[in-house]
């Protein structure tokens, strides 16, 4: 029978970690945390000191009682949850709960669960470091009284079900910022010139860059004839050539926030979607015969640095592959004000390929430990050297320049380059040999009407290295806030850009004028500097939220009494209803809008929201085949006459049958092409970008 027992957070980290111990050890899972805060009231008693009243979360009575059943049993009790301040906080409430607080060193943590790491974890075990579970208990208890006394006051004066939270509402405030950006930015009329020209067999392009041997800014078209009128035929003279070489450094190895702006750039997935694949990476995979292993280190960390051992192993496999020449000489190391006890995130083992594993990995596991695994074996590799070369161009009072680059050596380039938001890839632009006094052909001169364009709205990677940026919240907490900003309908996205929503708009309005704090970056940010400050054992928790709130209750007195109640009018859905006549309006519900009738309660009428695709019904020839949402907003094809016809499809309907076999065909989707096949048979189409 075990000894020991050690309680993780989830079956598959207790899996993983059994294999490692051995017999004298029983590891079992608590599902997360088991005491937190009521949902049904406040829980925390501002007149005693801001005391937070921890129940049993509901539904984890059963695991309580097998959790306290097998910790009676045991000799010693391990407590090894995640290493940051949630999992301290999830040891420090078990410790409570399973009335532990006389043992000591029994706190053991890891980095990445392999074998060694967790071993050695248990050699050297520590008791629980009450600052961490402090600084977790303090964002909980700011996060309860924001939420649970501004939500009141706003189900009341504007609409039931909504929230107002400390990092969301200045997420949102990003969100609505941007989108006045836009409404109030006024575009300005710009041009460019843009030659094409020839050097012996050679052709390549170059771009007007002086005029009397100054910069001239073009705003009009008066100016573009000027330049064009000032040209005295097609022969220009090679004045200068500027050549240089430039290195380019690869990206560091991923934190949380970065790991989130990849994925979502490369990978298209969002930030929640990311994490939970990256929890499965972490918590481990069975490889079979390699037994059950973490795949990558832990994946909440906002340090860059990366242990002696792994730059080593990572440097002896990228000389085997590549050669001596591709190793990074220089050293890795940490930004300022990392917490060095975390690694960035990488791959456990560098010689872990993501072919090795592949076959053991779903689709989406695979491409996202491909994505670490790449990106960190680059982070060890030299930088690339590129060849550039700036030719100057000129015809009396003008001049133009053509500007090349060639890749003299690929470096980290040959595994992988980062993706960006607004800059275009590294590519090679080859310009002929050229010395100065040669004579170049301009083939054709074109000029080029432009208008400034107004900033970009966020994307899920922008908005999350902007709350990064400003120092907003923590790496664990993007994904969640980007969520409920989501679910909440304060945005939408839109061609994967967020957008507000008029109920956004309202909400963010109220906050903004009757709790200015919530809303001010810099408040958040000082915050966070404060939460910071408790965790290293600075500064007591209750003082920081009794400070907090001595001043924002007065802003919420203040809101009760003087905030006026705001109207929200449903949105016409054009349509009667069937039952009643009463017109039917558009709601928002869990699942997203649906029509409901403007007669309620007396009439309760609802309808989904379906958008017709141009398609019969293959099954019942009489239908309308339509666009339809899942509880989990996946995209599916229904029949118009369901329930009497229950014709569904995840492909949509091109409204042609199989040549083969008479059943219906289907786009299928593959990046940026699509392809038309049989819902039945093997046939297949060309496919189309």
């Amino acid at each position: 029978m075990a000894e020991n027992l050690v309680i993780v957070e989830s079956p598959a980290k207790a899996k993983t970690i059994e294999k490692y111990l051995g017999k004298k050890y029983k590891v079992i899972a608590s599902m997360g945390h088991v005491r937190d805060l009521p949902r049904s009231q406040m829980g925390v008693d501002v007149e005693d000191n801001y005391e937070p009243k921890y129940i049993t979360i509901r539904g984890k009575g059963p695991v309580v009682k097998e959790l306290k059943r097998h910790a009676k049993k045991a000799k010693k009790v391990f407590l090894a949850s995640d290493p940051d301040r949630e999992g301290e906080a999830i040891a420090w409430h078990l410790a409570n709960i399973l009335e532990l607080q006389d043992q000591t060193d029994n706190r053991v943590v890891f980095n990445e669960i392999t074998k060694d790491a967790v071993k050695a974890s248990f050699k050297n075990p520590r008791g629980i470091e009450m600052e961490l579970v402090d600084a977790q208990q303090a964002r909980r208890i700011l996060d309860r009284l924001v939420g649970y006394n501004i939500s009141p006051v706003l189900w009341k004066k504007v609409k039931k079900g909504l929230s107002a939270g400390r990092v969301q509402s200045v997420a949102l405030r990003l969100v609505i910022d941007r989108e006045n950006e836009i409404r109030n930015f006024k575009p300005e009329e710009y041009w460019t010139i843009e030659g094409a020209f020839r050097y012996q067999k050679s052709k390549f392009t170059a771009k007007f860059l002086h005029y009397k041997g100054k910069p001239f800014k073009l705003t009009n078209q008066d100016d573009v004839k000027l330049i064009t009128n000032a040209l005295d035929g097609d022969r220009f003279e090679v004045t200068k050539v500027t050549k240089k070489e430039r290195t380019r450094k690869p990206a560091n190895p991923f934190t949380t926030s970065t790991l989130q702006q990849e994925a979502a750039r490369k990978l298209n997935f969002k930030a929640r979607k990311t994490m939970m694949i990256a929890q499965q990476l972490y918590e481990g995979i069975d490889l079979k015969r390699g037994g059950t292993v973490g795949l990558i280190t832990y994946m909440r960390t906002d340090s860059t640095r990366i242990s002696k051992d792994a730059q080593a192993e990572a440097k002896s496999y990228i000389e085997d592959q590549y050669g001596n020449e591709y190793i990074s000489k220089s050293v890795s190391k940490g930004k300022q004000g990392d917490q060095d006890a975390h690694e960035a995130i990488r791959p456990t083992s560098t010689l872990r390929t993501p072919d090795d594993v592949k076959n053991y990995l779903t689709r989406d596991q695979f491409r996202l430990y491909k994505l670490i695994w790449e990106r960190f074996v680059a982070s060890q590799m030299a930088p690339a050297i590129l060849d550039t070369v700036a030719v100057d161009l000129e015809q009396g009072d003008i001049k133009f320049r053509a500007n090349g680059q060639t890749i003299k050596f690929k470096g980290f380039m040959t595994l992988y380059v980062e993706a960006n938001d607004d800059a275009t890839k590294e590519k090679e632009n080859r310009l002929p040999k050229l010395e100065e006094g040669n004579e170049v052909i301009a083939t054709n001169i074109d000029p080029a009407q432009h208008f400034t364009q107004p900033p970009p709205r966020y994307t899920e990677a922008r908005l999350v290295k902007t709350l990064e940026e400003l120092k907003i919240g923590r790496p664990s907490t993007y994904a969640p806030t980007i969520d409920t900003i989501q679910k909440r309908n304060y945005v939408k996205s839109e061609s994967k850009r967020f957008v507000p929503t008029e109920l956004g708009e309202i909400v963010h309005e109220q906050v903004k004028e009757y709790f200015p704090e919530i809303i001010d970056v810099d408040f958040t940010v000082n915050m966070e500097t404060l939460l910071d400050k408790i965790a290293d054992g600075d500064i007591a928790w209750r003082k920081v939220v009794g400070d907090f709130y001595n001043s924002f209750k007065q802003d919420v007195a203040r809101a009760e009494s003087e905030m006026e109640k705001i109207e929200i009018k449903d949105e016409p859905a054009g349509e009667d209803c069937e039952k009643c006549g009463s017109p039917m309006v558009i709601k928002m519900g869990r699942y997203g809008k649906f029509m409901a009738c403007s007669n309620f309660p007396d009439c309760r009428n609802t309808k989904a929201i379906v958008k017709p695709i141009g398609v019969k019904c293959p099954t019942c020839k009489d239908g309308d085949v339509v666009e339809r949402k899942s509880k989990k907003n996946r995209l599916f094809y229904g029949c118009s006459n369901y329930p009497e016809c229950d014709f569904v499809s995840w492909d949509k309907p091109v409204g042609r049958d199989c040549p083969k076999c008479n059943h219906y065909l289907v786009e299928q989707k593959k990046g940026r092409t699509t392809q038309v096949v049989c819902s039945n048979c093997d046939y297949k189409e060309e496919a189309v970008k």
